[in-house]
């Protein structure tokens, strides 16, 4: 199925979700059976279910006029990004240094595909990563299946 790129799509929600407080977070097209495109949105001070509801009802005609799919049938899910939302932006990581990561790769680095620690560094290439006080790691983007905040459960 033809579908518009996921970077228009999400500029194009971007004009109806900005005077609703709202900010489009990412955009997911998943083809198959049953076509699905899925808005993941934000809202400063957190996001709730009446937030997701209002802005699919917001969406729904203009994406028809839109047309992502060139005229195919597709589910539409509006969702938050939810706690463990992944990083995609550079302010993602800037605004996370000093915190604790979790981090999965797709490569292994000394043995570990999955790291947990905090954030010390980065920059468009890579990041800097303390795990204790004495290992630190510095890993390629590239090599980054998900970098997410670490959360604790009690």
């Amino acid at each position: 199925m033809k579908v518009k790129s996921n970077e228009e799509i999400a500029k194009f929600l971007t004009e109806i979700a900005e005077p609703m407080g709202v900010t489009v977070f990412d955009v997911e097209f998943k083809q198959g059976k049953n076509p699905a495109l899925t808005v993941y949105i934000e809202k400063e001070g957190g996001m709730d279910l009446d937030t997701c509801e209002k802005f699919h009802r917001a969406i729904d005609q203009p994406l028809d006029e839109f047309d992502p799919t060139f005229g195919q049938p597709y589910t539409l899910n509006v969702s938050s990004p939810g706690a463990d939302r992944p990083f995609k932006t550079e302010n993602d990581f800037l605004s996370h240094i000093g915190q604790k990561v979790e981090v999965k790769l797709y490569n292994s680095i000394r043995g570990k595909k999955f790291l947990e620690g905090e954030l010390t560094g980065y920059d468009k290439e890579r990041i800097t990563l303390k795990t204790d006080a004495k290992t630190t790691f510095t890993i390629e983007l590239k090599n980054i299946v998900k970098v997410n905040e670490y959360i604790e459960f009690n």
